[in-house]
């Protein structure tokens, strides 16, 4: 199942979740003794390794992070290979002067917007299936 590639298909079907909760981006050298089902994504970078977590567990970790986002999830099985879609939003986002932070993973694409944006954000992203 590779999911869609056609982009008109994906912006009319994208189906943006707002998920509930506060989630941050935070960095640390080692996982340590951060336990992987508490993080909702981690990525290495020569630099550190990202994390996406829920606020509330940064801060029982004692982790820095900079913003407080919310996590819109686009529904629609994106592929790997899909073309545009990430542009599209990214560029109606950005026009409205809301900065994203997207993680594409293997069955959907995840936003990461600034949370006092999240509403006008998550309009922004229902817009195109109309």
């Amino acid at each position: 199942m590779s999911g869609e590639k056609d982009l008109k298909e994906l912006l009319k079907s994208m189906k943006p979740e707002l998920n509930s909760g506060n989630y941050v981006f935070c960095q640390v050298e080692k996982l340590g003794n951060i336990d992987p089902d508490t993080v909702e994504m981690f990525f290495r970078e020569k630099e550190a390794i990202t994390l996406i977590l829920k606020k509330e567990t940064a801060d029982v970790l004692q982790l820095e992070y900079s913003v407080v986002m919310a996590w819109i999830t686009l529904t629609v099985h994106s592929s790997l290979e899909a073309v545009g879609l990430t542009a599209a939003f990214s560029k109606a986002l950005s026009e409205n002067e809301i900065s994203c932070n997207v993680v594409a993973a293997y069955y959907h694409d995840h936003i990461f917007v600034n949370k006092k944006d999240a509403k006008k954000a998550f309009e922004i992203l229902i817009s195109f299936s109309n």
